[in-house]
């Protein structure tokens, strides 16, 4: 099976979006296994050899707030946020769908003004020249990925999070 093959079976997105699907999960994937090895050699150069890996904190933080920003978008696209339906038998298709439309409009509108304001702390951070305090690394530009994600994930709530609202039906 060629890999174009692979992807096509295994994703359910169509066109370029496949692909950046794949890329942002490939992100997330090595970052999670970077994140395990490092677990792994700070608990073992802690128990065994007596020193913990210097700055291990630092690059967890890091990794986590690129595992979560990088996976955001994808399941945004895909609808998989958790939904709460308690009320959808008694409350009707017609007005659930206003309320899921109105709650796309309010998540993704605040999604947008939250990264305003996150790239404004970037900015702000990679002014300053702030870094990490063991391993010296620029604050900034985590912070700016962060809000590009956040745009990325506003984006995609707004175009395919209504279109799949209102156009397709609910599993």
């Amino acid at each position: 099976m060629s890999f174009s093959a692979w992807i096509t079976a295994h994703y359910e997105e169509k066109g370029p979006v496949v692909w950046l699907a794949f890329f942002l999960e490939l992100v997330a994937a090595i970052t999670l296994f970077f994140m395990m090895m490092l677990t792994c050699a700070d608990v073992f150069g802690r128990y065994f050899l007596g020193n913990a890996v210097d700055g291990a904190t630092e690059l967890t933080e890091m990794s986590l707030a690129i595992l979560v920003f990088a996976e955001m978008p994808v399941i945004t696209w895909r609808g998989g946020h958790v939904v709460v339906d308690i009320l959808d038998r008694v409350l009707g298709g017609t007005l659930i769908k206003v309320l899921g439309l109105l709650s796309a409009l309010l998540i993704s509108t605040s999604l947008y003004f939250l990264a305003v304001r996150i790239h404004e702390l970037a900015v702000r951070s990679n002014s300053r020249g702030e870094v990490t305090e063991f391993l010296q690394i620029p604050v900034g530009y985590i912070v700016d990925y962060i809000a590009i994600m956040s745009w990325a994930t506003a984006a995609l709530m707004i175009t395919y999070g209504i279109y799949r609202l209102l156009f397709l039906s609910r599993d």
